[in-house]
């Protein structure tokens, strides 16, 4: 099964395929994105890889957690399910009006 993997402090210049291409050292990469601010369009600084397995995923972290990839120390951990939003009644928790 598939790990998610949270990669921050990237530098704003680091594409997902140099991204990609760090972490398929230690495995299938399944995806690589840095996400994007939508204003400006620039990197926001961080990004998500998703390894093939638990165990390409605990070598990437291993591997690549305090490295400096352009000009940064990046840092690396599992990434943590977002927390799903109530979208009912106009975000305002769904009571009864």
């Amino acid at each position: 099964m598939a790990k998610k993997l949270y990669v921050g402090n990237l530098s704003y210049n680091t594409s997902e395929d140099s991204l990609r291409n760090l972490f398929a050292e230690f495995g299938n990469v399944a995806s690589a994105k840095i996400i994007f601010d939508r204003e400006t369009g620039n990197s926001k600084g961080f990004g998500f890889v998703e390894m093939g397995s638990d165990e390409e995923a605990s070598a990437a972290i291993t591997g690549t957690n305090g490295r400096e990839v352009d000009g940064r120390q990046i840092r690396v951990n599992e990434a943590m399910d977002k927390p799903r939003r109530d979208r009912g009644a106009g975000g305002y928790g769904g009571g009864n009006w």
